[in-house]
């Protein structure tokens, strides 16, 4: 009888040769071989979307779809009820995608119609009350994503809170702001978050 948490399979020590290559083979067999036409053409989508390939192929990967726009919060937009202008440099980023939607989720006491003035957004809704239920904020983003399937949908957020909107959005993937914007500052350290 083996310990806890085994599923009573081979033992998976330093294998002999035999064992080694079974494993690789299998392994192999479950990885897809794309024709390299369809590489270059995910790359090129990838850079359109300004995604790393990594990250797009693993949305691919997860959803079998191509991504159709990105949610933003406006605390990743860096967008405050005092200045609702999205920085230079963050809007520069949004007008550098391509052939993606680009919608805004305003967060309290910022309004959408204040950040619907930035024109590098597509649209503009109220995000999910803090601390809202998971069916109040599958409802608010689903007002927020329209037609659009959520599993086709990425959403660029800063705060943890933000980040469970993946999930009762149904939501393809939830980047992190630093990471998508190269900013590198976390909701901590960022003077201008609207802290919950």
């Amino acid at each position: 009888m083996g310990v806890i948490g085994h599923n009573g399979g081979p033992v998976l020590q330093p294998a002999s040769g035999w064992k080694r290559h079974c494993w690789r083979q299998a392994r192999a067999a479950l990885l897809p071989t794309l024709p390299v036409e369809v590489v270059r053409m995910r790359v090129a989508r990838a850079r359109e979307l300004g995604l790393d390939y990594k990250t797009y192929a693993g949305v691919r990967a997860q959803t079998g779809h191509d991504v159709v726009a990105f949610l933003f919060s406006s605390n990743a937009l860096r967008a405050m009820p005092q200045q609702p202008q999205i920085p230079p440099d963050h809007a520069a980023r949004l007008a550098a995608l391509q052939a993606v939607g680009r919608i805004g989720l305003a967060q309290r006491p910022l309004t959408a119609r204040d950040l619907a003035r930035n024109p590098e957004l597509d649209a503009a809704h109220p995000a999910p009350a803090a601390f809202a239920s998971f069916r109040d904020q599958a409802a608010c983003l689903r007002a927020a994503l329209g037609t659009l399937p959520g599993d086709r949908v990425i959403l660029i957020a800063e705060t943890a809170l933000e980040r469970e909107w993946c999930a009762s959005g149904r939501l393809a993937a939830c980047l992190p702001a630093a990471a998508f914007f190269g900013t590198g500052v976390t909701a901590a350290e960022n003077p201008r978050h609207s802290g919950w």
